[in-house]
């Protein structure tokens, strides 16, 4: 890739402006109305939106998320389908897709790099390959133009964090604790701070997910990194039937807290 791509862009403007980015995490085939469930998310004020597509060892994620992972997959999700769903589906900010090394590495890196490219997704997670072995899967990326973003855990050592900024595009995502994903009492101090060691070493924007459940929550980490991802929050309202309504709704508190926390 030639200079920052459509999610750095984005998720730069909003912070350089003085605002704190909020990017929710919607799963995808999780109901025939998900794809409007995306889209009432970008009209709530999402900067960007990750979208998941299931896999059956979601390693990284706790029982909310699986549980989505398993329904959509019941009813006959697949990633090409998800794909076409989202192709030509204008929702006005990035769309990123997030999923398990496995899904990339059976269609084949460059197929799978286009195929994204090809239905509109501007940015791709895979938070079970590491740094070392990230270099075949990046470079197809590169090459259509998706942002391979990359993510920090609390335990990254110092010295490997600016590796991880260098090689991220789009953003750098701070994991938020040790552990999967899922709503917590609590935000985990370990969550500030990986923000505040990312933002020590790299310009990039830095958001933290995983453990960030509720607005309060969103506010409290922001002071600390340029924004949040949001997932198991959105994706219970998603199991509970909420509808995109609901979600919508839910991502307007996030937006809502956000921008007036100064």
């Amino acid at each position: 890739m030639s200079g920052p791509g459509a999610v750095e862009t984005t998720l730069r403007e909003r912070r350089d402006s003085g605002g704190r980015v909020l990017v929710p995490y919607v799963t995808g085939g999780l109901g025939g109305d998900w794809t409007a469930t995306v889209q009432a998310a970008a009209a709530a004020g999402a900067d960007a939106i990750e979208i998941g597509i299931p896999f059956s060892d979601p390693v990284m994620d706790g029982p909310t998320i699986q549980e989505a992972n398993d329904r959509a997959l019941s009813t006959g999700a697949t990633p090409s389908g998800i794909l076409d769903r989202l192709r030509g589906l204008d929702v006005g900010v990035p769309l990123v897709v997030m999923t398990y090394y496995n899904i990339a590495f059976r269609a084949g890196l460059k197929r799978f790099a286009a195929a994204l490219a090809g239905s509109g997704v501007s940015g791709c997670i895979l938070p079970d390959l590491p740094l070392e072995e990230v270099g075949p899967w990046a470079d197809a990326a590169d090459a259509t133009g998706v942002e391979t973003i990359l993510l920090a855990a609390p335990t990254t050592p110092d010295e490997r964090l600016p590796l991880i900024c260098e090689r991220s595009r789009g953003f750098v995502y701070g994991v938020g604790l040790l552990g999967v994903t899922g709503v917590r009492d609590e935000l985990a101090s370990s969550a500030c701070t990986i923000a505040d060691r990312l933002k020590a070493v790299t310009d990039r924007p830095v958001l933290v997910g995983v453990g960030v459940g509720t607005p309060e929550q969103a506010v409290e980490v922001s002071d600390h990194a340029d924004g949040v991802v949001v997932g198991s929050a959105i994706v219970q309202r998603m199991l509970d039937g909420a509808g995109p309504e609901g979600v919508g709704a839910l991502v307007s508190e996030f937006r809502e807290a956000l921008d007036y926390a100064f």
